[in-house]
């Protein structure tokens, strides 16, 4: 590029940006597997080599509670893997818990690697503001309204709605969630929600994992439109790496089996393959996705996403969410956190400034989290 020098090389830029992954399910993986984040496990797409690897900053770990335990213990659950979250992060002196923007800035500032919490699924507050409130003072910082499952106040875009949207006690959650400084996560929830999220909300609203519906037409991605209003509210879409996200044509593999598995398509309700439960049973589901053949997502494929949403929302409202040891297949070249530096490379390759790269990669993000916690002081 004209002008551009060592500092402004892919690698400088990677070095020196501030860069936080907005999701990731590492905690549920480490639970499963009973093994800790400094331990070998073939599954892996994040570990402590890997995040050593990437560049990354910090790092926002799931607390994710399977739609399962709705209404059969989800806060436990939650708490047990909030508990294991914050023991992780005293494995290592390379490691330190964070739960603010400053935290953040210091992590960089100190060569450390921050752990973040999030929990992913509203039922886990077991439809308590008072258990919402304890899981702020236990260090989450933001809560993702709704998994696949349609909760008892917020429809999901993997589920049949129920509410029309939100209810009135999804409006208190968020209002409370306002008050605390929290950030709420639209990812997931569907379209009629989303919109009343924003409306409700008196500061941004982030999707902390999600992608475009215009280039993916994954009911799980945001469309153009919902692009364009959280701009208008000031919020961030953090891009989603998961093959079936990015991809239209890995999109339409997995949902017109979804659709044959359900008696949708051809052959009427005596179809031949049976989708697992994937709201429970991660292994089943991962067996049952490498049964489709989809084809390799690409890193490029990521930009185009990330592009997109920055000509949509402007650049100022693009990030990136990895759902890394979430997902059964993602991208080459990034199938670990040890890829990350790769993405940079595109993103500059591609024409994107050193200064833009390094807001999609974790500056937009701290500006809009340093608005929540603002419109939480109050």
């Amino acid at each position: 590029m004209p002008g551009s020098s060592a500092s402004d090389s892919p690698s400088a830029v990677h070095g020196r940006a501030i860069i936080v992954d907005g999701h990731c399910d590492t905690p549920y993986r480490l639970h499963r597997h009973n093994v800790h984040l400094d331990e070998h496990d073939p599954e892996a797409q994040l570990d402590l080599h890997s995040m050593r690897e990437s560049g990354i900053t910090a790092s926002f770990f799931a607390a994710y509670v399977p739609p399962f335990y709705a209404g059969r213990g989800a806060a436990a659950f939650a708490y047990r893997l909030i508990d294991l979250i914050h023991a992780e992060s005293k494995r290592s002196d390379e490691l330190v818990f964070c739960d603010d923007a400053a935290g953040i800035r210091a992590a960089k500032r100190d060569g450390k690697l921050a752990l973040m919490i999030g929990v992913e699924g509203g039922h886990a507050i077991e439809d308590s503001l008072d258990t919402l409130r304890d899981f702020y003072a236990r260090g989450v910082r933001y809560m993702t309204l709704t998994h696949v499952n349609t909760n008892n106040w917020c429809d999901s875009s993997g589920d049949a709605g129920r509410h029309g949207g939100l209810t009135a006690f999804g409006r208190e959650v968020v209002t409370t969630m306002n008050d605390l400084g929290m950030i709420v996560d639209i990812s997931h929830v569907s379209d009629d929600a989303f919109y009343q999220v924003v409306e409700t909300s008196r500061v941004p609203v982030v999707a902390t994992h999600s992608s475009c519906r215009a280039i993916c037409r994954h009911p799980r991605n945001m469309t153009d439109d919902m692009l364009r209003t959280l701009a208008k509210n000031g919020g961030v879409c953090m891009i989603n790496f998961f093959a079936a996200f990015i991809s239209d044509d890995v999109a339409q593999v997995i949902m017109n089996a979804q659709k044959r598995s359900r008696g949708e398509e051809g052959g009427g309700a005596g179809g031949t393959e049976e989708l697992p439960d994937d709201r429970i049973d991660w292994d089943s589901y991962l067996e049952w996705f490498n049964t489709l053949g989809c084809p390799q997502a690409t890193i490029a494929q990521v930009v185009d996403h990330i592009v997109h949403a920055a000509e949509v929302a402007g650049i100022d409202h693009v990030g990136i969410g990895s759902d890394f040891d979430g997902v059964p297949a993602l991208p080459a070249g990034l199938q670990t956190a040890a890829g990350l530096p790769g993405l940079t490379e595109e993103l500059m390759r591609r024409g994107m400034s050193a200064g833009d790269v390094e807001k999609v990669l974790g500056g937009n993000f701290l500006r809009v989290f340093e608005e929540i916690e603002r419109g939480g002081a109050g």
